[in-house]
């Protein structure tokens, strides 16, 4: 293998069943050992600047199917059959979020996800999700007519409060149907 001048080679990390790529990290030659030698995946903490047990303290752990490298041995693919989620976030894969979403998915669809997986007492998303698509859909009717009233009354500051209660239901109605906004950029870009 050919670590870097700081010994370390990076390793991606990808469900072994599913193929879908869970992190980066890196590893050096000793946590390269303890990996082939325990069958769970361990990496060198660059921040910590030490040996690190995926799953050590949080129980999720990364059972090694196979090690893999690359045609330049300069970058290591660790086949792993997860328990529990990758990312400290506690999202399955480190890459949850997309660049290609731009602002429209955003900080506001995150939230919302994390709500529906994850209910919260007292917050106005969890009761949207507990009270189902109707009332969700019933939202966005009453939202667009106060977005329309604002706009016919000129009040730009209106328009812009009444469209945030829009875009936001539409979130929630999205994420209850299992999307998000890229499945909306999709079809925009289409029709180019």
């Amino acid at each position: 293998m050919k670590y870097d001048e700081k010994g370390l080679i990076p390793v991606i990390t990808q469900d072994a069943a599913t193929k879908e790529v869970l992190m980066l990290a890196y590893a050096n030659e000793e946590a390269l050992n303890k990996t082939k030698e325990t069958g769970e995946a361990h990496y060198y903490s660059r921040s910590r600047q030490e040996l690190w047990h995926k799953g050590a303290t949080s129980g999720n752990t990364q059972k090694i199917t196979d090690i893999r490298y690359d045609c330049d041995s300069d970058a290591l693919l660790y086949l792993v059959k997860p328990k529990g989620p990758a990312c400290h976030t506690n999202e399955n894969s480190c890459f949850y979020r997309s660049l290609l979403d731009k602002e429209v998915k955003s900080d506001l669809q995150y939230i919302i996800e994390t709500r529906k997986k994850e209910p919260k007492e007292g917050s106005y998303t969890t009761y949207l999700f507990e009270q189902g698509l109707d009332k969700i859909l019933k939202k966005i009717g009453e939202e667009s007519a106060e977005t329309i009233i604002a706009a016919k009354n000129n009040d730009k500051a209106e328009v812009a409060y009444e469209c945030a209660d829009l875009v936001y239901h539409l979130t929630v109605m999205l994420v209850e149907l299992g999307m998000d906004w890229s499945d909306v950029v999709g079809e925009l870009e289409m029709r180019k």
